[in-house]
């Protein structure tokens, strides 16, 4: 079987492997990006009363004169909240992946832990009158989360070609993980107290230390994985140390980085250019992938932001048929494991023919051709599920809510996935972090068109959706730079004399080499 032949040229054994990988899989999918499920909190919330003071009344203008609810204010807190613990989520993996690249895997979830543990104890100990405590929670559980989920990729380097199918399946997980808000609010419904179900979660933190310890590394996992790869803390009747090959090997990439993106010698198939993160950073490459992401995400949020408001506003005010939606919502979340690997599956095609893929330069080269496809998908997906979030008809939310998810699963584990293909693995967790920090300064965008629609809207998101539609096509421009670039990579090569035999199932370069 193809899986065991990858995984037995390592020390770690097949058991093992597969113990860290499923352990990661059930992390990301039970812990990392709950935040997301913030609309079945919200609902919890509101019924507990948190920022009920905000709600004023109005009279209806019919005969009796009955006294409704205004609560726009307090949508636009609870709006307030997601809308920066969302944009902590993103502008921090920044530092946080300098502290993953700097001092390794151990010390990057340690801190994740404890904001994790944090975040679920200040949750556990608000209450209406100390609402404000969501603020700091919030941040705290969308940064631990994170971070936890940026130690998980590297698990991928584990599997040879499967890698980006892994690196996808994590972040469908981690979308997955919204759907705990939605057992939150049905144990809720059974008559489980808030504080009894974060304190539970706050106790999970020690199987997330036991994890750190045994089935993680301290530093890295390399890719490619060198023989007789080991890591995690072993029982003394095994090993009395610990220690894993990179520090019994000092790796060259923590050497000066002083090559250009474009160097001026063409490189050998078997050669790999060294980059500095600079140049990583000014490319182009990068530039466009950024837009790209944020753009997209910037959708997303706000639709996850404001969907308990819209849902309230299109079934006029019917608070059953509101939960029967949210739960729905929160249901299809669960689907993000599922359709994430499809991604990887793309993004790997190339590697399943009976040709070995290249290495070196021509390997990267049929990564990142085999990404255009995965990009242009994304966009795609994302536009439909725009053009359907802007249909004003409930029972077409359904249909929303399956692309969301789809396009949702597609655009973070494509991301993962595409800063692993398209730049050096020394930088990876800085670049990522730098890409998710600039997409949180777009998505601070969601607050005015909540404060827009909430106001001069008249609560009514139509014309919001439909600006948003043009937004996301912007996108596009993204897998139109990586093809270009991939012409110019085929073009140098080709110069150097290196044979441009492609893969199974990538295309040939549009330009004959000279």
């Amino acid at each position: 079987m193809p899986l065991a032949g990858d995984m037995a040229q390592g020390g770690a054994g097949l058991a093992k492997r597969l113990g860290t990988l499923l352990s990661g899989l059930l992390e990301c999918g039970g812990f990392c990006g709950i935040i997301f499920g913030w609309a079945s909190l919200v609902f919890v919330l509101k019924d507990l009363g948190y920022f009920q003071e905000l709600c004023q009344t109005r009279t209806n203008p019919g005969s009796n004169l009955t006294q409704l609810p205004s609560c726009g204010r307090q949508d636009e807190e609870f709006s307030l909240v997601f809308t920066i613990g969302s944009f902590m989520n993103n502008f921090m993996t920044f530092p946080t992946g300098f502290i993953f690249d700097r001092f390794g895997t151990t010390v990057a979830r340690l801190v994740a832990i404890s904001l994790y543990t944090g975040g679920t104890l200040l949750v556990a100990f608000s209450t209406p009158a100390l609402a404000v405590l969501l603020f700091p929670a919030m941040s705290m559980l969308s940064v631990g989360g994170m971070l936890l989920i940026l130690t998980n990729t590297q698990v991928g380097n584990l599997f040879g070609k499967y890698r980006s199918i892994i690196i996808t399946l994590y972040n469908g997980a981690f979308d997955s993980s919204s759907a705990v808000f939605l057992i939150i609010k049905v144990l809720y419904e059974r008559g489980l107290s808030l504080r009894t179900m974060f304190f539970f979660m706050a106790a999970c933190s020690a199987w997330h230390l036991l994890r750190t310890l045994f089935l993680m590394p301290r530093t890295r996992i390399p890719n490619p994985l060198p023989p007789a790869y080991d890591y995690g803390l072993r029982c003394p009747g095994w090993s009395q140390v610990y220690r894993t090959y990179e520090e019994k090997h000092p790796s060259e990439e923590t050497g000066p980085e002083e090559t250009p993106l474009e160097p001026s010698a063409p490189t050998g198939a078997g050669d790999v250019p060294r980059v500095t993160f600079r140049a990583c950073v000014c490319s182009a490459l990068f530039a466009w992938h950024v837009v790209w992401l944020s753009v997209m995400q910037l959708r997303h949020y706000l639709f996850i932001g404001t969907l308990n408001p819209l849902l309230q506003h299109l079934a006029r005010g019917d608070t059953r048929l509101v939960s029967t939606y949210t739960n729905a919502f929160a249901v299809t979340q669960l689907c993000g494991v599922l359709c994430a690997p499809w991604n990887g599956l793309i993004l790997d095609r190339h590697k399943r023919g009976k040709t070995a893929r290249p290495e070196g330069a021509l390997g990267t080269l049929a990564d990142l051709r085999a990404s255009v496809l995965s990009l242009v998908v994304t966009v795609t997906q994302c536009v439909l599920f725009s053009v359907c979030a802007a249909v004003p008809v409930l029972p077409i939310q359904f249909g929303t809510f399956v692309l969301q998810v789809l396009s949702r699963s597609f655009l973070y584990g494509g991301n993962a996935a595409f800063l692993a293909i398209a730049f050096p693995p020394q930088h990876f967790g800085k670049l990522y972090g730098l890409a998710m920090a600039l997409s949180a300064l777009v998505a601070l965008l969601q607050y005015p068109c909540v404060t827009l629609v909430s106001g001069p809207l008249g609560r009514d998101p139509f014309y919001v959706n439909v600006g948003l539609i043009a937004v996301v096509l912007v996108a596009f421009v993204s897998p139109v730079v990586v093809a270009r670039e991939c012409r110019r990579r085929a073009k140098d090569l080709g110069a150097a004399g290196t044979p441009l035999t492609a893969p199974p199932g990538t295309e040939t370069p549009t330009e004959p080499p000279h």
